[in-house]
């Protein structure tokens, strides 16, 4: 349909959004449902299959329907044929589609090459989630490289915090820069409406779960960065076995479907009765549990923004983080990948209990729920109320990404907790 201004009639913008993991799906569904609603927009999607089955479940859960669909995963891929793959997948898709303006999210591989090919053929780009930093390039790997390479060519880059924005600024980008809150914390609060008002929904999410003793403290792991594979998931393993042991914890882990996490892992937890391995869950049925979890171990980046979001205490399995404002508000701590440091993280959190309360705030520094209606607006030229976090968080977050990077420069890993 299109819109009219001054009495004129002017086209839809033509926007495509291209992703293709489990995590992009989320972040992008409710911005996808926010330009489905706005009429002066023309919204298409392109799916790449980087995370095939997953990315199906998530695309299901939101109800989303893809135009262009592909599927570039080959067994035993590298990060250059998947590379290599996705240029040539995309740039028909963007020949057929013609976009005015290309959105891609995060740092994956498929937001790099999305992002490239685009600009390639002089297409505008718009980065979701722009701006996130660790000062290390190989931390995380190769997402940190990824992000970089993108904010470089983007007209609009979406930073989802102040501190996001200021890494930007630093870097005299071109792009125009709002903030604009996490779209995934958008997703969250799409997702905790829903499960409140179905109670039906959420007592069959539950009936999933009845190895669960709620006599015991819940424990939800997920663990399957690229730089945590191998000796970081043995070490994952060997912590959790410690922790078993205990009478009072039981442990749900969320194994990924890559085999170089799902083989050792099931290798070497299978079988032992205080740990429930399972598959990666649907999105609903992940912030059920996580709202039923007492401590959440993750590596992952958008487990840190939610657990927050919903007063659960995290421990993430990283020396360094690109989300800096919930460890400044006390709620995240980095503890590393090595087995001794995590079981002690853990152990204090069950042992302490002034320690867990003081982690088990719900804060949501990372958005309110508004950051699709703020983007829709940028896209569109129409002015934007940006998000604005608590001050104090704020501060003590710069203060810890310049800790941050003075560590990297030094060549030195801190830890932010």
């Amino acid at each position: 349909m299109a819109s009219t201004q001054h009495g004129r009639h002017h086209p839809p913008l033509k926007v495509l959004s291209i992703f293709g993991t489990r995590p992009e799906a989320i972040k992008m569904a409710p911005l996808l449902k926010a330009m489905d609603a706005e009429p002066a927009i023309d919204s298409r999607i392109c799916v790449t299959g980087q995370h095939q089955s997953m990315l199906q479940q998530m695309l299901s859960v939101f109800d989303i329907q893809a135009d262009h669909s592909l599927e570039v995963m080959t067994p035993g891929q590298t990060l250059n044929g998947l590379t290599a793959a996705l240029y040539a997948a995309l740039d028909p898709v963007l020949q057929e589609t013609t976009p005015d303006c290309v959105l891609v999210h995060g740092d994956t591989t498929t937001a790099l090459v999305g992002a490239m090919a685009s600009f390639h053929r002089r297409i505008q780009v718009g980065h979701v989630e722009a701006g996130l930093r660790t000062a290390d390039i190989a931390t995380p790997w190769p997402e940190e490289m990824n992000r970089r390479c993108i904010d470089q060519g983007a007209r609009w880059l979406f930073a989802p915090t102040a501190q996001a924005r200021d890494n930007l600024l630093a870097e005299r980008l071109q792009g125009h820069i709002y903030v604009t809150g996490n779209t995934g914390i958008d997703a969250l609060h799409m997702t905790a409406r829903r499960l409140c008002a179905d109670t039906a929904l959420c007592r069959g999410i539950d009936e999933r779960f009845g190895m669960i003793d709620p006599g015991r403290k819940l424990l939800l792991v997920t663990g399957h960065r690229r730089e945590n594979l191998g000796d970081g998931i043995m070490e994952l393993c060997q912590a959790l076995r410690t922790l078993s042991q205990r009478d009072d914890l039981q442990i749900v882990y969320a194994v990924h479907l890559n085999p170089a996490v799902a083989l050792p892992v099931r290798a070497a937890l299978g079988g032992l009765p205080n740990v429930h391995l399972i598959e990666p869950l649907d999105y609903l049925a992940f912030i059920r549990l996580m709202q039923r979890a007492h401590i959440v171990l993750t590596d992952s980046g958008g487990v840190q923004e939610e657990a927050p979001a919903l007063g659960k205490p995290v421990l993430v399995m990283r020396d360094l983080t690109e989300r800096p404002e919930a460890v400044a508000a006390g709620t995240v701590r980095l503890v590393g990948a090595a087995a001794d440091t995590i079981v002690r993280g853990v152990s204090e959190l069950l042992d302490v209990d002034a320690q867990w309360r003081r982690s088990a705030r719900a804060v949501s520094p990372y958005g309110d729920g508004r950051a699709c209606s703020r983007i829709v607006d940028a896209l569109l030229d129409r002015p934007v109320d940006e998000f604005t976090a608590d001050d104090d968080i704020a501060s003590a977050a710069n203060a810890a990404n310049a800790a941050n990077a003075a560590a990297v420069s030094s060549g030195a890993r801190i830890s932010l907790s």
